[in-house]
């Protein structure tokens, strides 16, 4: 494989099949013998001059882009720079090693083709036969006896059916496989009370006192669990033994289908197993991040991680570089983490690209009715809805809407899923999904406002005027002259987030900020709890990407002053977006998005300031009495006279 691999040689223009890096990867149980060749060949053969295909050669030019980079920062480190950053890099591999823990015995275990194993266990005709779990528009699942075909999960059906003629599709049914999923967690419970599952077929168990109280190896406890789930669903798991959970999980997947892998308790072990373990077998490291790390440094195997430390810690961040390093050590978690509470929650559907508005109106209801019986299940109520689209181009968009009240039900969700649809239209959809975020703190809080009142928002002004001065003030418009709820409700009812003016008049910092992108930029996920500002950026990927991984210039906030331009000629000065000067309309988009930001920033804080000033000044004239109300005068123009006017001109009659 060439150095550059994967990526195209321009922006436009197809490329011979070799070098078509789509989806495709044998890393997954059950592909390891696939002619990867012949599945690589046949999926460029049949998505070139699509839409799909287009939107991959536009994530692939992005991350052309990131290796050229890379390669150009490499190239201009000197001898000195490399001695320095070795020097750095042993440094943090001692505090790393020094953090290593032994004592924990970590159990990783996965449902063995999951979808398609219950589907089989309720149509035993199916069982031995090449299953899809899907349809011809997406595959979820595939059987083991589909893999060896190079058939996989996130592959079009088309695609499937090219590779196995004669492949059974079966449509999924997610009521029957959570019913499963929940039989098999009563068994994980009596290992692990504390257990954490990470999808409905995967889980972490810490059986660490399991061992100790019964007397019994780490091993022993794995065949017990997988007899057990075996004897309560009817269904084979996999399971993986490690001292971290990192390592447990690659321990999983060793010997699937129906199988386990036990990995001591001892340094030695560790560093071995790891040693010769290819990037992408662990999980955080996807198919970009596995192309830059090994074009650019040649890295392949976990070990080479610790010999290339010195490069890790030049070209990448902080986090990123620890993250590499703790790989190529065997390092991983090992505490339970802390139950947190549930910041959101979504459904989405995949499906044949329509542009049937009934149609869609009434997937838009279905998925209302799966995510308010999943929030009652767990007495949640949230007040922000996002409804996230993929267009037939595989654009994805995402907008959102804040209610005035914490809602749940069906009706309250189509409410405000259906206006914001409504904005949208026309257009043709192969995705759609609902999101409900910004929950009450109690889950039997009642349905009483929580949009602040005026009187609320000025007293919290005032203790921000006198903390942190006039520049420490909630930066909130609040005379009008940004609003976009019109095509929506009512200004109290809700406020519509668009993707590129993310505006809201809701007094509340909001706890999502959604930005319409393709799916071909490069995401960056902003931590909603760090977020500073009412206006960011935030696009979402798969956290296996890693999100922006190089150089301290892509954790650059949004909301950041200063001049715009683009870093090397493709990378946004704010916010570390990152785009190529072939997408002419996407970069001046871009632009005017942080325009406009610089200047929403700047009027919020002048008003904020003068409002402040006013509100210290009238301060003195309050124990007076009061003044009769006077008439407002009404404005020919049709517009409102500004909350600053009104207190304006209130001081100068006290």
């Amino acid at each position: 494989m060439s150095s550059a691999a994967g990526t195209p040689s321009d922006c436009g223009g197809h490329r011979p099949w070799q070098s078509y890096h789509t989806a495709y990867t044998n890393a997954k149980a059950g592909m390891e013998g696939v002619d990867r060749e012949k599945v690589q060949k046949v999926i460029y053969e049949m998505s070139k001059g699509s839409k799909y295909f287009e939107n991959e050669q536009k994530k692939e030019a992005i991350t052309k882009l990131k290796i050229e980079h890379l390669r150009a920062q490499c190239a201009k480190l000197t001898d000195n720079d490399i001695s320095h950053f070795q020097k750095v890099a042993e440094k943090k591999i001692l505090e790393l090693e020094a953090s290593r823990d032994l004592s924990k015995i970590w159990l990783h275990t996965d449902m063995d083709a999951f979808y398609a194993a219950v589907e089989t266990l309720e149509n035993p005709s199916l069982k031995g036969k090449p299953l899809a779990v899907g349809s011809m528009s997406m595959i979820a699942t595939a059987s083991y006896e589909a893999r060896k075909f190079g058939v996989r999960a996130a592959m079009p059906g088309f695609i499937g059916c090219k590779l196995c003629p004669d492949l059974v599709f079966v449509r999924p049914n997610f009521g029957r496989y959570t019913h499963y999923s929940g039989l098999a967690r009563k068994v994980f419970q009596r290992y692990d009370p504390n257990f954490f599952a990470t999808s409905l077929d995967e889980a972490y168990l810490d059986i660490t006192e399991v061992c100790s109280e019964r007397g019994i190896t780490g091993e022993e406890v794995a065949s017990e669990l997988r007899d057990a789930v075996h004897q309560e669903t009817g269904l084979t798991c996999s399971a993986g033994v490690a001292p971290n959970r990192m390592i447990a999980k690659v321990c999983s997947d060793i010997n699937k289908p129906n199988g386990q892998f036990i990995l001591p308790n001892d340094r030695d072990a560790v560093t071995t197993f790891v040693s010769t373990l290819p990037i992408r077998k662990i999980g955080g490291i996807g198919k970009v991040t596995e192309q830059m790390l090994h074009q650019v440094l040649g890295i392949s195997t976990c070990q080479e991680m610790l010999q290339k430390g010195a490069f890790l810690c030049a070209l990448f961040s902080e986090g990123s570089t620890d993250f590499f390093l703790s790989v190529g050590l065997g390092l991983g978690g090992t505490e339970t983490p802390e139950h947190r509470l549930r910041k959101s929650m979504s459904c989405e559907r995949t499906f044949s690209a329509t542009n049937d508005s009934h149609l869609l109106f009434e997937k838009l209801d279905n998925l209302a009715e799966n995510l308010a019986d999943d929030m009652q299940k767990e007495c949640l109520k949230g007040r922000t809805l996002t409804l996230k689209l993929k267009t037939a181009a595989f654009e994805v968009r995402t907008r959102a809407a804040t209610a005035q009240n914490y809602i749940s039900s069906k009706e309250d969700i189509l409410i405000y899923a259906k206006k914001l649809l409504k904005a949208e239209m026309p257009l043709s959809l192969r995705l759609m999904g609902l999101r409900m975020s910004h929950f009450s703190g109690e889950k039997d809080d009642s349905t009483s406002p929580t949009q602040k009142t005026l009187d609320r928002f000025f007293h919290s002004s005032d203790i921000n005027s006198n903390t942190n001065g006039t520049n420490g003030a909630s930066c909130i418009d609040v005379s009008g002259g940004h609003n976009d709820c019109n095509d929506a409700t009512t200004k109290d009812e809700c406020s519509i987030h668009d993707a590129e003016k993310d505006v809201s008049i809701d007094q509340q910092p909001s706890h999502e900020e959604n930005s319409s992108v393709a799916e071909g930029a490069s995401s960056v996920n902003y931590d909603n709890e760090a977020a500073s500002s009412s206006w960011k950026v935030t696009q979402t990927e798969k956290f296996d990407e890693l999100g922006d991984l190089t150089s301290s210039k892509a954790c650059a906030s949004s909301s950041k002053p200063g001049q715009h331009f683009w870093v090397d000629g493709y990378i946004c000065s704010l916010c570390g977006f990152e785009l190529p000067p072939c997408f002419e309309e996407e970069r001046q988009e871009h632009s005017d998005f942080h325009l406009a930001e610089m200047l929403q920033q700047e009027e919020a804080v002048d008003s904020t300031a003068r409002l402040s000033k006013e509100r210290l000044a009238e301060r003195p004239c309050s124990t007076s009495t009061p003044t009769p109300k006077k008439k407002l005068k009404s404005s020919k123009e049709g517009k409102h006279i500004p909350i600053d006017s009104f207190f304006l001109k209130c001081n100068k009659n006290s």
